[in-house]
């Protein structure tokens, strides 16, 4: 598939965790197809900086947002910031997310709140607050990075809090997908394997045969690519893009090695 087929041209995408790994890596992709961009993630310097370089360099317009988008307040921010730049959202990228490897019986009980309200809720939310827009327009997109470790089951050792929301989180968008049809909204769920990112970069102890089976975050955009590269009338429900070589039951990422950030 050549990516010259997309052409965004005039349409605002809005991508959330937008600063770095695979959601700066879906922000070029989309400059690349002429989107301006809404870019949100928790730090406003990385994302002033990657704003500069993508309208310097692909001639789009581009904002950027700081959003925690576990609180609804910034959410809301965010939506009402896009809306008074760029009128309206026509495609929605939901990417950020927080990693959490635990054996469930050491888990810090306060991380299961700050991942629901991320991982789950910081979709849900987000996308309740810009669908209805959508739905009176009858046309708009929803592309939403969820986890290939929704595939196994049981869901991966020491990632149950984490895989189990995505789980969830899967459940809704499949049933999102068959509610928006009738209103011409695609909903689309990527379901990679483990990708190199800043999620996996502290650990320093992973050895590089082990990082020769993680994925570039290339390979996400351009699952996204192909989710805006369809015919209007069809839509990708789901896309799974594995590593060749992860065994989900035995994870590549040892726990005892995530200690050691």
């Amino acid at each position: 598939m050549s990516h010259s087929q997309v052409d965004l041209k005039g349409k605002t995408v809005m991508i959330t965790g937008a600063s770095r790994g695979i959601g700066k890596a879906i922000a070029l992709r989309i400059a690349q197809h002429g989107g301006n961009l809404v870019l949100a993630a928790r730090k406003q310097q990385p994302l002033d900086e990657l704003v500069h370089h993508l309208k310097d360099k692909y001639g789009i317009e581009a904002i950027g947002v700081s959003a925690d988008v576990g609180k609804l307040e910034d959410l809301k921010n965010l939506v009402d910031t896009a809306k008074a730049r760029f009128k309206q959202i026509d495609i929605l990228i939901n990417v950020a997310g927080i990693s959490s490897q635990h054996p469930f019986h050491l888990q810090p009980i306060e991380e299961l709140e700050m991942l629901a309200n991320t991982n789950y809720l910081g979709y849900v939310r987000l996308i309740r607050l810009v669908i209805p827009d959508m739905v009176a327009r009858k046309n708009g997109q929803i592309i939403n990075v969820v986890s290939g470790s929704t595939l196994v089951d049981p869901i991966p050792r020491g990632f149950l809090a984490y895989s189990s929301l995505k789980m969830g989180l899967r459940a809704f968008l499949k049933g999102l997908f068959w509610e928006m049809r009738e209103h011409n909204i695609k909903i689309t769920s990527l379901l990679p394997g483990v990708v190199a990112s800043d999620l996996t970069d502290h650990l320093k102890d992973v050895a590089q045969q082990q990082r020769d089976r993680l994925m570039d975050p290339v390979a996400v955009a351009d699952m996204v690519s192909f989710a805006l590269s369809v015919p209007a009338n069809a839509c990708p429900l789901e896309l799974a893009v594995i590593n060749q070589l992860t065994t989900w039951t035995k994870p590549i990422i040892d726990y005892q090695q995530t200690q050691a950030k």
